[in-house]
C-alpha cells in the first residue's frame, strides 16, 4: 500500500504511468474541470450525490475508475493466488495504485471545494463532534474481522435506488435501535470523525488492506483521529444524525477516505470470512 497523500492535481499526473493511466487521469480532470468553485453546498445529500449534468458527469467517470480499481485489484489476486512470478504482481499492484492515486487526488480536491467534512476537518475538532470516553480494544482472542455492529437486521442495500438519494445508495444500511455499539470491522487506524453533513457523526478506518471503511449516522464517537483500532473494539454508538428517516449504521467500504470511491460491502466483507445475513443475530 503506499502512502497517503494529498498532492496538488499538477503532482497527480506524475504517478500516472502508461497509456491507460493517462487516459483515466484526463477524463477525469475534465470532469472535475466542470464541477464549479462552491458547488459544495447540494453536491452530497445524504448517502449519495446529487447535483446538475457536470457533476452527473464527474459521478460517472469516477464510477468507472472505482470498476478499474476493483479489476485491478481482482487481477493481483488472481496473479498470487496461483503463484505468479514477483516481478507480474508487482507491476499488476503498481498498476492498481496508479488508478487509486488518481482517484484519491481527484475526490480530496473536490471535497476540499465541496466542504466534505472528511477532506477538510478529518478530526472532527472545529465542528466539536459529540465524543465519549475512548473505548478500549476487546479482549484477545478475538476474530480478524467481524460485522459492525450487533443485533441488527438489513434495510437499505449498496446501489438500492430511492427518494431520499440522488442517484444509488453508497452502503449498506444496518438497522438498529439508538446508542446499539458499533465496532470496527477490521484492525486499523481511524482516518477520520466528523459531523456536521449528511453522514452526521461518522467514522472511517484505513485498513492494514489499503480499503476504509465508513460508519455513519452515529449518536456517539468513542475513538479518535489518528488512533489505532482492533477487529471489535467499539468505535461510538447507532443513532439518526445527518440525513436519516430513523436510526440507523450506514456502512461503506471505500478504496479512499472519500465520497466518490464505495465498492459493494457485502462482498468485500465475505472475502474477509464474514457472513451478514438479513436475520437479526446475536453479540
Amino acid at each position: 500500500m503506499g502512502r497517503e497523500h494529498h498532492a496538488r492535481l499538477p503532482r497527480t499526473r506524475a504517478r500516472f504511468r502508461g497509456a491507460t493511466g493517462a487516459a483515466l487521469f484526463a477524463l477525469l480532470l475534465l470532469a472535475l474541470a466542470a464541477v464549479p468553485a462552491g458547488a459544495g453546498a447540494d453536491r452530497f445529500h445524504g448517502d449519495g450525490f446529487r447535483g446538475d449534468g457536470s457533476r452527473d458527469t464527474f459521478r460517472k467517470e469516477t464510477a468507472r475508475a472505482v470498476r478499474a480499481h476493483e479489476r485491478a485489484r481482482a487481477r493481483v489476486d488472481r496473479l498470487r493466488e496461483s503463484d505468479a512470478s514477483p516481478t507480474e504482481v508487482k507491476d499488476a499492484e503498481r498498476r492498481r495504485k496508479a488508478v487509486r492515486a488518481g482517484l484519491w487526488d481527484l475526490l480530496w480536491a473536490t471535497g476540499r471545494n465541496s466542504g466534505d467534512p472528511v477532506a477538510v476537518d478529518p478530526s472532527g475538532q472545529e465542528s466539536r463532534c459529540p465524543f465519549g470516553d475512548r473505548s478500549r480494544p476487546p479482549e484477545r482472542g478475538a476474530p480478524p474481522w467481524t460485522a459492525p455492529t450487533r443485533r441488527y437486521w438489513l434495510s437499505a442495500g449498496y446501489a438500492a435506488k430511492g427518494s431520499r438519494w440522488a442517484h444509488r445508495h453508497t452502503g449498506q444500511d444496518f438497522a438498529v435501535d439508538s446508542g446499539t455499539p458499533v465496532y470496527a470491522v477490521g484492525a486499523g487506524t481511524v482516518r477520520a470523525t466528523t459531523c456536521g453533513d449528511g453522514f452526521g457523526n461518522q467514522v472511517v478506518v484505513r485498513h492494514r488492506d489499503g480499503y476504509f471503511t465508513q460508519y455513519a449516522h452515529l449518536s456517539r464517537i468513542d475513538v479518535r483521529k489518528g488512533g489505532r483500532v482492533t477487529a471489535g473494539q467499539r468505535i461510538g454508538l447507532s443513532g439518526a444524525t445527518g440525513n436519516v428517516t430513523g436510526p440507523h449504521l450506514h456502512f461503506e467500504v471505500r478504496i479512499t477516505p472519500y465520497v466518490g470511491s464505495a465498492v459493494p460491502p457485502l462482498p468485500w466483507l465475505r472475502r474477509k470470512d464474514v457472513e451478514v445475513t438479513g436475520a437479526p443475530t446475536l453479540p
